[in-house]
């Protein structure tokens, strides 16, 4: 048993019992856990706030990590940056929500990782203080495969097609799961680029769809167990 002091990011809520929450966490130094926060909903007494717990929220915690359990104790928790747009942007929130779903499939590491921790954080944070946010998450979640070890190979960009199985660019254009044509312009748009470089990339609301849906394809492919989020069609609904 250890107690540790860290930055957390929540990924996830789920109620349990009438009163308490377990919350998943990707934690700066420990990597994924899951806490047992009871009496959370009942009591309004107390230093930790059902509000700390809404998704991809930033903490600071100190916490109890039991060794042979999955499930951990929070003994403290505060709010390291304060959201001044993301609960109040529908658009924001949606992507929030989204985003925390695809992460809660991705993540499964119980090791800290701090580059990838940082990545989120900071993604974060500049989705909270800009306005142009319509493409954010095409890519989040592309930058997001470099920190889950399949980001596209760009070596051969200039080919006429890019497999999604094999994670690279062929001439084979017909080959199954192989986009070409106009879904490979949109994929190219994406690559290589932050996100302060986002907002000089247009899309129409249904380019916008159609990229969406070739890089959820694309993690089915190399992510065992994940699924298309439930709040895809949320996301879909706000942004038509």
């Amino acid at each position: 048993m250890a107690v540790i002091s860290t930055k957390a990011i929540v990924i996830s809520a789920l109620k349990y019992s009438d009163s308490s929450l377990i919350v998943k966490c990707f934690t700066e130094q420990e990597g994924l856990k899951s806490y047992l926060i009871r009496g959370v909903l009942k009591f309004k007494k107390g230093n930790l706030k059902p509000a700390y717990f809404q998704p991809l929220t930033q903490l600071k915690i100190e916490a109890t990590h039991k060794q042979k359990s999955t499930l951990h104790t929070l003994k403290d928790a505060t709010v390291l940056h304060q959201y001044n747009t993301i609960y109040q942007d529908i658009v924001k929130q949606s992507i929030v929500l989204f985003l925390s779903e695809v992460l809660s499939s991705c993540i499964q590491e119980e090791e800290k990782n701090i580059r990838f921790f940082s990545y989120l954080e900071n993604a974060i944070l500049w989705l909270d203080t800009h306005e142009t946010v319509s493409n954010f998450h095409l890519l989040f979640l592309l930058n997001l495969s470099h920190f889950l070890g399949f980001y596209p190979d760009v070596s051969n960009k200039h080919k006429d097609g890019f497999n999604l199985l094999e994670g690279n660019f062929t001439d084979a254009t017909h080959e199954k799961l192989t986009i070409s044509g106009d879904k490979l312009a949109l994929f190219k748009k994406l690559l290589g680029i932050n996100f302060d470089a986002i907002e000089n990339v247009s899309f129409s609301k249904q380019e916008r769809q159609v990229i969406l849906q070739v890089i959820i394809q694309y993690f089915e492919l190399h992510l065992d167990g994940f699924r298309t989020p439930k709040s895809l069609a949320i996301l879909e609904t706000v942004f038509s």
